[in-house]
């Protein structure tokens, strides 16, 4: 494959055009295959690297209002991993476009650091060609579903979380919970909550703190989303006021 051919399938990929081509072509360029390793994709993948951890960072900042950093660390480590990246290479057949030296042993034998290696140069090219704007919408795009299964996987006792994140996916609103009633003594009261999703209350349900409650709260309301009445209470909470 010619450079302008590898470029060309890169900008197919990535949806971005490149000012400047030869980074498309210097993120392509494993040191085994450069005249001087400052020419090949490795400064780039330092760059990129950096990129991508921002990225991530305020995408799971902005989603996961409840999450204390314990938990966003969590789901930012298994997003930006090796394993990951590496995939995501695969699946959009960034490997196959990459210049390798006759040493590397085939592209069906490379290992996971190379092939993770190329989606962060790419970043990198498209955060130096065209800024953090092409970086970031590459970036969702390619990597989303993963940022959605780690999350899913990292919060599923996390009601909250998990229904905003369904919430601000299916119905691009964001869920309150309102305070209906307490109940009992200072040293053992009980709280009622409901979900509030665009005007429409979800049942309510009580616990020993208003954070249980917001939590039972956020599991009835998932529960009825995405369950056999799931698209009538996805209508109605699309009502305001219904």
């Amino acid at each position: 494959m010619t450079p302008d051919e590898a470029v060309a399938r890169t900008e197919q990929i990535t949806g971005y055009r490149f000012r400047d081509p030869n980074l498309a072509v210097t993120a392509l360029t494993h040191a085994s295959v450069a005249d001087h390793r400052l020419k090949s994709n490795e400064r780039l993948e330092f760059l990129g690297d950096a990129v991508l951890g921002l990225i991530v960072c305020a995408e799971l900042y902005d989603r996961f209002g409840d999450e204390l950093e314990g938990g966003l660390t969590k789901v930012k480590s298994v997003i930006v991993s090796r394993k990951t990246c590496a995939e995501v290479a695969d699946q959009l057949g960034l490997t196959e476009l990459l210049f390798l030296g006759k040493g590397m042993g085939g592209r069906q034998r490379m290992p996971m650091s190379l092939r993770a290696a190329v989606i962060e140069s790419l970043i990198g090219a498209l955060y130096v060609d065209g800024g953090l704007d092409p970086a970031r919408r590459f970036v969702l795009e390619a990597i989303g579903p993963h940022i959605d299964r780690a999350a899913e996987s990292a919060y599923r006792d996390n009601h909250k979380s998990t229904l905003q994140q369904y919430v601000q996916r299916h119905m691009s609103a964001t869920p309150y919970y309102e305070s209906l009633d307490e109940q009992g003594p200072d040293h053992a009261k009980c709280f009622e909550v409901c979900v509030v999703i665009d005007g429409h209350r979800f049942p309510s349900a009580w616990g020993p703190s208003k954070k249980e409650a917001e939590q039972e709260a956020a599991r009835r309301a998932l529960e009825e989303l995405r369950g056999s009445d799931g698209r009538a209470a996805h209508a109605k909470a699309a009502r305001p006021g219904a």
